[in-house]
């Protein structure tokens, strides 16, 4: 009987510390981790710029980036991870392109995010996490920076507003907010679209 109740005990405490590490897994994401955080902190880059991706949750799970590339050639993979929560792509090349997520050993996936990388002259640059109630800045960039041009704004394929300095603001932004943007500067040329994810306060 003795015996019997210490493997029961012994098989508890095997339980309770499984149980534990599943929500430690889950814990990251539910803390606001649920998506990688990308430095500098938007969705579309211009090519040779420098793109570092952080796993990093916390927690006991050992979380590391994944991707799924856009273009398939012959000096990239079409899945493709890293030994560690983060890592760094120096420099950027549109064959970069593509959705890029975090998974731990158990194969728990975050949200993902498409990350454009463009041989352009334009993109946009709207930052990676947005929270309901948040006032967002979209900025219509030149890869050849010169003052404040003119742009033009688009979402989900209609043109939304005409901006002079080049940012376009979202005030208290809310799921209404969320679609595919992109802008557009005469003589410059059309940004990639990226879409405008809102998380709900946490």
């Amino acid at each position: 009987m003795k015996a019997t109740a210490l493997r029961i005990r012994l098989l508890m405490k095997v339980l309770v510390v499984q149980l534990a590490q599943v929500q430690n897994s889950y814990c990251a994401q539910d803390n606001g981790a649920a998506f990688p955080r990308v430095l500098p902190n938007r969705l579309q880059f211009f090519e040779y710029e420098f793109i570092s991706f952080n796993c990093e949750f916390g927690g006991s799970a050992e979380w590391r980036v994944m991707r799924t590339l856009q273009e398939i050639t012959p000096t990239n993979i079409s899945n493709w991870e890293t030994s560690a929560g983060s890592g760094t792509i120096n420099p950027a090349f549109s064959s970069d392109s593509g959705e890029y997520w975090c998974e731990d050993g158990d194969g728990h996936r975050s949200n993902a995010l498409n990350i454009s990388v463009t041989a352009g002259s334009v993109i946009l640059e709207s930052p990676v996490h947005v929270t309901d109630g948040d006032h967002v800045t979209l900025k219509c960039q030149k890869k050849k920076d010169s003052g404040h041009p003119i742009a033009e704004f688009y979402k989900d394929g209609l043109h939304i507003k005409t901006v002079y300095e080049g940012n376009m603001v979202i005030s208290n932004v809310s799921a209404s907010d969320e679609g595919l943007y992109k802008c557009y500067i005469s003589g410059a040329g059309e940004s990639p679209e990226s879409w405008l994810t809102v998380r709900g306060e946490t």
